[in-house]
C-alpha cells in the first residue's frame, strides 16, 4: 500500500455469522467486509484487524465473496432458531465498495428465504438500492434499520466521517423506509464530548428524527479503548487541537468523567421527554415479532 491508496482483497469466509460474547440484545453478527472505507475518526472497531499483520482497518478492505452462500448454509441448519442477526457490527455493510460487489442483495434474498429477523445500522444511503428486497423481508419478519447520526453540521461530519453519506441523505433514507413495515432508529453514537454533545446539536437531531416519526433514538458515549484511543487523539491533535486537552483530561480523570456522564444523562433525559421519543432499541423489533407470531 502506498499513501492513502486502498487495497481490496477478495476472500472466502468459513462462516457467515459471528457469535457475540458481549452483552448485546442480539447474539449474532454478520459482516460482509473486514475493514471500512468510511474512515470515521472515532471508530471503535479497529481492534477487529489486530490479528492481520499486513492490514490497516481503513486501507485494506477484505471482501467476503461467498458470504450469502455461507449464510444460507447456516440458516438452513435444523439447529438454527431464527435469532436476530445484526448486519455490520464492526464494518458498514454499505460502504462504497458494496456498490461494485453488490453482496448485500444476495444476503437479503437469503434472509427472505428463511424469514430471519435482522437489525442494521449504516451511514450510507446506498441501502436504498435494495429497498424492494428489504420491504419484502419486512412483510414476513421483523426488520430494523438505523442511521448513525452524530451531528447535523455537514462540515463537522466531513471531518469526523469523511467518506460517508451526508446527514440529509441519511434522514431521507430513513424517511423512505417509512413506506415499509421496517422499524427505524437514529443512533447518536458516539456522543463526542465538547464536540457533538451541545444541546443545540442534539436537539436538532431529535427534532429532525421526530419529523420523520423515528421509532427510537439510541445514544452512546465515545469509546476510547485499544487502538481507537491513539487514532482519535492523534486526529484531534492534528485536526482539532482546541478540543484535545479537554477530551484527554476527561478520559483520564474518573471523577471528571462521572460528573460529565451525569450532566449529559440529564440533558438527554430532557430531550427524550420533550420530543416524546423512545430510547428502547429493541422494542419495535420485539413488537413486530409478537404481531407476526399472533398471525
Amino acid at each position: 500500500m502506498i499513501g492513502d491508496q486502498i487495497q481490496f482483497t477478495e476472500i472466502s469466509c468459513k462462516s457467515a455469522l459471528h457469535n457475540l460474547k458481549s452483552k448485546m440484545p442480539f447474539d449474532w453478527d454478520l459482516n460482509v467486509f473486514r475493514g471500512c472505507q468510511h474512515h470515521c475518526k472515532y471508530c471503535f472497531a479497529l481492534y477487529s484487524h489486530d490479528y492481520l499483520d499486513d492490514a490497516e482497518y481503513y486501507k485494506h478492505i477484505y471482501i467476503k465473496t461467498n458470504i450469502a452462500e455461507m449464510l444460507d448454509k447456516k440458516l438452513s441448519s435444523k439447529r438454527w432458531q431464527k435469532q436476530v442477526i445484526n448486519l455490520g457490527g464492526v464494518t458498514d455493510s454499505y460502504q462504497p465498495i458494496e456498490k461494485k460487489y453488490a453482496l448485500m442483495p444476495d444476503v437479503w434474498r437469503v434472509l427472505i428465504k428463511h424469514k430471519n429477523p435482522v437489525v442494521i445500522s449504516t451511514k450510507s444511503d446506498l441501502i436504498l438500492r435494495d429497498f424492494e428486497l428489504i420491504a419484502e423481508l419486512s412483510n414476513c419478519t421483523a426488520v430494523n434499520i438505523a442511521a448513525t447520526i452524530i451531528t447535523t453540521d455537514e462540515m463537522l461530519k466531513s471531518k469526523l466521517e469523511p467518506n460517508t453519506a451526508s446527514i440529509s441523505q441519511r434522514f431521507k433514507m430513513l424517511k423512505e423506509f417509512q413506506k415499509t413495515k421496517v422499524s427505524r432508529g437514529v443512533h447518536i453514537m458516539p456522543l463526542i464530548p465538547y464536540i457533538t454533545d451541545s444541546f443545540s446539536n442534539l436537539n436538532s437531531i431529535f427534532f429532525m428524527s421526530k419529523e420523520i416519526q423515528i421509532d427510537y433514538i439510541l445514544t452512546g458515549l465515545l469509546n476510547l479503548r485499544g487502538k481507537s484511543r491513539n487514532v482519535f487523539l492523534d486526529f484531534l491533535q492534528n485536526e482539532m487541537p482546541f478540543y484535545y486537552q479537554d477530551i484527554f483530561n476527561l478520559f483520564n480523570n474518573k471523577d471528571l468523567k462521572t460528573s460529565y456522564l451525569q450532566s449529559i444523562s440529564l440533558m438527554l433525559s430532557d430531550l427524550y421527554k420533550y420530543h416524546d421519543i423512545s430510547d428502547a432499541f429493541m422494542a419495535p423489533l420485539t413488537k413486530r415479532m409478537k404481531e407476526l407470531d399472533k398471525g
